[in-house]
């Protein structure tokens, strides 16, 4: 019950929801209304046009910055102070697609049409302009990537068995 009263990224994708809906009706104004209305209230700005799948956690959430032609897919962790932002492109895609399972840390800044590939994580901080493979971290500001050790290739002998 604490989590449905009190929880800004929860009642940020409340309205987010009805403002993505309003925007798929072609009532943008309505749409931007409620959009200012959540940032007001949660400290959570996120564009009627994202679209957001399900289960997506946003803990602690102030200061999140959701664009316009973003895309978060199912089961992500987004903490508090990220940004998915655009770079300078006027037209069409401009922000970020994070797919299912990724983690993304405080403070990190993804930038561009950028794809965060399945199971990645984002490391607080990070400063991520390209696309992060699946099953690797980006850290660092220019972010560089490190591979998961459970996605690397092992090749077994007979000696393993």
């Amino acid at each position: 019950m604490m989590v449905i009263l009190t929880y800004p990224g929860l009642h940020a994708l409340g309205y987010h929801r009805l403002s993505h809906w309003l925007h798929l009706q072609h009532h943008p104004l309505f749409a931007a209304i409620v959009a200012r209305w959540s940032t007001k209230r949660t400290g959570i700005t996120i564009a009627p046009g994202a679209q957001i799948g399900r289960r997506v956690f946003i803990d602690h959430g102030v200061g999140v910055v959701i664009g316009e032609t973003a895309v978060i897919e199912d089961d992500v962790t987004i903490l508090h102070g990220v940004t998915l932002g655009a770079r300078g492109q006027t037209n069409g895609l401009r922000h970020p697609h994070v797919e299912p399972h990724s983690f993304i840390g405080a403070h990190a800044q993804l930038l561009g049409a950028i794809t965060i590939g399945r199971h990645s994580k984002i490391g607080a901080n990070a400063v991520v302009i390209k696309n992060v493979p699946i099953y690797t971290t980006a850290v660092g500001n220019p972010a560089r990537l490190i591979q998961h050790a459970s996605f690397e290739k092992k090749t077994h002998t007979n000696d393993d068995i």
